[in-house]
C-alpha cells in the first residue's frame, strides 16, 4: 500500500483496443448519437408545434425525449472521442461529474415513465375525470418530483464517491464512468457505497416499478370488460409505446445493478450498458412514432411544411 500512488485519471478502456474496430465503433455510435439528437428533437418540436398534441400523454413524451438527450449526452460524446484519442484518460473530477450526469437523467426518467404509465390509467380507468385528474399543475408536480429524485439520487451516490480514495490500479473495463466499475477500483473501503446504490436502485427501481405495474393491472382489468375485440385492441394500442418503452429500460437497467457479484463478464456487462444507455435514448422516439398515430401524422404535416418551403 505505500508504494502506490495517487490516482488523478483514469484510463476508459472502452469496447476494443484495436484501432481498426474503434474506428467502426466511433462510425457506428456517431450515428446512433446524431440519430438519438434527431429523433428526439423531432418529438420535441412536433409536441410544441402541434396544437392537437398539447395532452398530458405528449407533454410527458416531450420530457422523456429531453430526459433521454441528457441521457446520451452524458455519455456517448466523451465515447466518441476516446474512441480516437490515443490516450483514453478523464480524470477523477471528470469522472464523478460524469457519473453524476448519468445518474441524474436515469433517475428522471424511470418516474417520468411511471408519471406516463398514470396518465394511460386516468385516460382508459376513469376518462370522465380524465382533465382534471391530469391537470397541467399535475403533469408540472410529476415532471418535477421525477427530476427532483434525479437530483437527490445522483447528488447522494456521488457525495459518498467523492470520499473515496483511488490508488494504483486505474483501468475501468468500461466505455463510461458509472459508478460499479468505479468502486473496483477504489482503495478505500466500499461498503457504505454499495449498500446506497443497491437500496437506491432497489427503492427508486421497485417503486416506480410497482407504480407502473398497478397503474397497468387496472389498465388492463378495465380494457378485458370492453365487449368488443376492436375496442379492445384500440384502447391497448395506446398502451403498446409505452410497454414497449418500459421493457427496453427496466430489463437491462435492474439486470446491470443487481445482478449478483458470481455473474460477472465485462463484454456482457458492456453490452447491457449500451443498450439501456445508449441504444434506448435513440429507440423511445422511434418507438413512439412508429405506434402512435397521432406523433406520425404531426411529423408528416411537419415535414410537409418544410418541403413547402422549398
Amino acid at each position: 500500500m505505500g508504494n502506490r500512488t495517487n490516482v488523478t485519471e483514469f484510463i476508459l478502456l472502452g469496447l476494443s483496443s484495436d484501432p481498426q474496430i474503434q474506428i467502426f465503433f466511433f462510425l457506428v455510435f456517431l450515428v446512433v448519437y446524431l440519430a438519438t439528437l434527431l429523433a428526439n428533437m423531432v418529438i420535441m418540436l412536433v409536441v410544441r408545434a402541434d396544437s392537437h398534441l398539447h395532452t398530458p400523454m405528449y407533454f410527458f413524451l416531450f420530457h422523456l425525449s429531453f430526459v433521454d438527450i441528457c441521457y446520451s449526452s452524458a455519455i456517448v460524446p466523451k465515447m466518441l472521442v476516446n474512441f480516437l484519442a490515443e490516450h483514453k484518460t478523464i480524470s477523477v473530477n471528470g469522472c464523478l461529474a460524469q457519473m453524476f450526469f448519468i445518474f441524474l437523467p436515469a433517475g428522471a426518467e424511470i418516474f417520468i415513465l411511471s408519471a406516463m404509465a398514470y396518465d394511460r390509467y386516468a385516460a382508459i380507468c376513469n376518462p370522465l375525470r380524465y382533465m382534471e385528474t391530469m391537470s397541467k399543475g399535475i403533469c408540472v408536480l410529476l415532471v418535477s418530483g421525477a427530476w427532483a429524485i434525479g437530483i437527490i439520487d445522483a447528488l447522494l451516490n456521488t457525495v459518498l464517491a467523492l470520499r473515496l480514495h483511488f490508488c494504483g490500479f486505474n483501468q475501468i473495463h468500461h466505455f463510461s464512468c458509472e459508478l460499479p466499475p468505479l468502486l473496483q477500483l477504489s482503495c478505500t473501503d466500499t461498503f457504505t457505497n454499495q449498500v446506497v446504490l443497491f437500496t437506491s436502485v432497489v427503492i427508486l427501481g421497485s417503486s416506480s416499478f410497482l407504480f407502473t405495474l398497478i397503474s397497468y393491472i387496472h389498465i388492463i382489468c378495465t380494457i378485458l370488460r370492453i365487449r368488443t375485440a376492436e375496442g379492445r385492441h384500440k384502447t391497448f394500442s395506446t398502451c403498446s409505446s409505452h410497454l414497449m418503452v418500459v421493457g427496453l429500460l427496466y430489463l437491462t437497467a435492474f439486470f446491470q445493478y443487481t445482478k449478483p457479484s458470481s455473474v460477472s463478464s465485462v463484454a456482457l456487462e458492456e453490452m447491457v450498458s449500451i443498450q439501456y444507455s445508449i441504444l434506448t435514448p435513440m429507440l423511445n422516439p422511434i418507438i413512439y412514432s412508429l405506434k402512435n398515430k397521432e406523433v406520425k401524422t404531426a411529423v408528416g404535416k411537419m415535414l410537409g411544411k418544410f418541403k413547402f418551403l422549398k
